[in-house]
């Protein structure tokens, strides 16, 4: 079972766990430069996941010229595939559909059938971003979600 707190920076206790997991799995695990790892925190929405009871997990989105862009997803290695990378998409996406603006983000290579599979869709050439393979993505909505997954599989 899974719970969910949505938060700003102005709770510290928050932003420091959510932090201090970031850090764990984007500077230890995946080697990348913290200044690129911590930036616009101040003006996004974050996310914190617990699973039995820990902070397992965290997000964020932010308004930009594009839309609303879900950055920063974040899960302890010890409780990826469990489903609870997906409860916290979920939510997110839940929470950004509010602002009835394009949904986007950047996926790493490793994570985009992931992406797809919760309605994203490719939508840009492979880039690197902090050392890392990334695809551009867009969401569609469930409506779409036929035609989603039939671009998903061209534009691969």
């Amino acid at each position: 079972m899974t719970k969910i707190k949505k938060f700003t920076i102005d709770k510290k206790d928050l932003f420091e766990t959510a932090l201090a997991i970031r850090r764990k799995v984007f500077i230890e695990e995946q080697k990348v430069r913290e200044e690129e790892e911590f930036e616009f925190e101040d003006q996004c929405v974050h996310f914190l996941i617990y699973y039995k009871r820990k902070a397992v997990g965290a997000a964020r989105h932010r308004a930009t010229e594009k839309g609303i862009k879900l950055e920063r997803f974040a899960l302890l290695k010890e409780t990826r595939g469990k489903g609870v990378g997906r409860d916290l998409l979920r939510y997110v996406l839940n929470d950004a559909r509010q602002y009835q603006k394009p949904i986007y983000l950047n996926a790493q290579v490793a994570v985009v059938d992931f992406y797809k599979e919760q309605g994203f869709v490719i939508n840009g050439a492979k880039f690197v971003e902090a050392n890392i393979d990334h695809y551009p993505m867009v969401y569609e909505s469930p409506q779409n979600l036929d035609k989603a997954l039939e671009k998903a599989i061209c534009r691969r």
